[in-house]
């Protein structure tokens, strides 16, 4: 009989682990709106990165992503997608998310049209900054997910909303600087959310491929 409860104990850690290493099943895109494309006489001048636009290069204007963030522009009038980075700020258009390079937009097929309901993935923040992302909550109804992620874009953060394989949906705020990490910890917490994760945001260089 004394066996009984160790059985008890290993089932107990081998489902918490089952639990913690479930893969990421679907993802859901950090931001859905309307997409415009720029070029023409921004050609050849200095973006608010520093960089030199040059409209044949896959990149983009955001109004707050760090730069040099990896964006998987996804189209949703023909399903086409694009990788592009954030190297300048924009777009400065009421109601519009993110404004492309004109080859980015071209491989979307949005140049014709100038603008486009898209929607935005984050793949990789791409900078020498270290990064963190906080956890707000994890969910099982996803429509309470989906009120924590509106309360949180409405008061200005950048946030992502994933589902696990078993179906919790995960809301986090992207891209925090270390510098800003404790006071929007605070900012966070003002809004109601208690025992948020934190976590380093995965990073690497920035590798878009310029357009034929």
């Amino acid at each position: 009989m004394w066996l009984l409860p160790i059985f008890k104990a290993v089932k107990t850690v081998a489902v918490f682990l089952l639990l913690a290493s479930a893969v990421i099943a679907f993802a859901e895109p950090d931001l859905v709106g309307l997409a415009s494309w720029y070029g023409g006489k921004f050609h050849g001048r200095v973006t608010s990165s520093g960089e030199i636009f040059d409209t044949n290069d896959l990149t983009a204007a955001h109004k707050t992503l760090p730069f040099g963030t990896m964006v998987k522009v996804t189209s949703f009038d023909n399903g086409r997608s694009v990788v592009v980075k954030i190297n300048d700020r924009g777009p400065f258009v009421e109601g519009r998310i993110i404004d492309l390079s004109r080859a980015a937009a071209d491989q979307i097929g949005m140049v014709g049209t100038g603008v486009a309901r898209v929607s935005l993935t984050i793949v990789a923040f791409a900078t020498d900054a270290e990064l963190y992302a906080i956890q707000v909550g994890a969910f099982v109804n996803q429509a309470n997910a989906q009120k924590v992620r509106d309360s949180l874009e409405s008061a200005g953060f950048v946030v992502s909303m994933d589902r696990t394989a078993l179906g919790i949906s995960r809301v986090s705020v992207r891209g925090i600087t270390a510098r800003d990490l404790a006071e929007t910890q605070k900012r966070i917490a003002a809004r109601g959310f208690m025992g948020f994760l934190v976590r380093k945001e995965k990073t690497e260089p920035p590798q878009v491929s310029r357009a034929p």
